[in-house]
């Protein structure tokens, strides 16, 4: 099932259970969603692909952190909860990531592949990560990872 039909069939669920916040948080992915669609038909596609509906998922997480971080220092944490409780609707929808043993396995497997030996070079790291484990691996932590590495 992809990820289009999961949006859909998890709204129509929480419409039916009256719930209020998933059905609201639901919504607002399903918005996003269309915006992007509609932000990529001037280069001819008519709806985004799975890898970057799960890009733009993450991106909504990522923002809710710092909103979350900001009402947390702001002493609201009525808001504060309200963005965790979204950030797990969100991520029900994102595969699971992997844990830490198979980030670092997967980064070794990458700098062997590139023929990685100094942080100059860890953009090649970097792309060959991308393509393999995009879905799975949270970028920003195996970067952190790769440059520790070949630093």
């Amino acid at each position: 099932m992809d990820l289009r039909s999961r949006f859909t069939a998890a709204l129509k669920t929480a419409m039916i259970a009256k719930d209020a916040p998933q059905t609201s948080t639901i919504r607002m992915i399903m918005a996003k969603l269309k915006d992007t669609d509609i932000a990529a038909r001037p280069s001819g596609v008519e709806q985004i692909p799975e890898e970057q509906i799960i890009s733009m998922l993450r991106g909504m997480v990522k923002s809710r952190r710092e909103s979350m971080e900001m009402y947390t220092q702001g002493n609201r944490p009525e808001l504060a909860a309200k963005e965790a409780a979204e950030i797990v609707v969100i991520e029900g929808f994102l595969p699971a990531q992997m844990d830490e043993g198979a980030v670092a396995a997967a980064v070794d497997a990458a700098i062997a592949e590139a023929g990685a030996t100094s942080v100059k070079e860890m953009g090649k790291v970097m792309a060959v990560l991308r393509a393999k484990h995009a879905a799975t691996l949270d970028m920003a932590k195996a970067g952190a990872l790769v440059k520790a590495k070949l630093g």
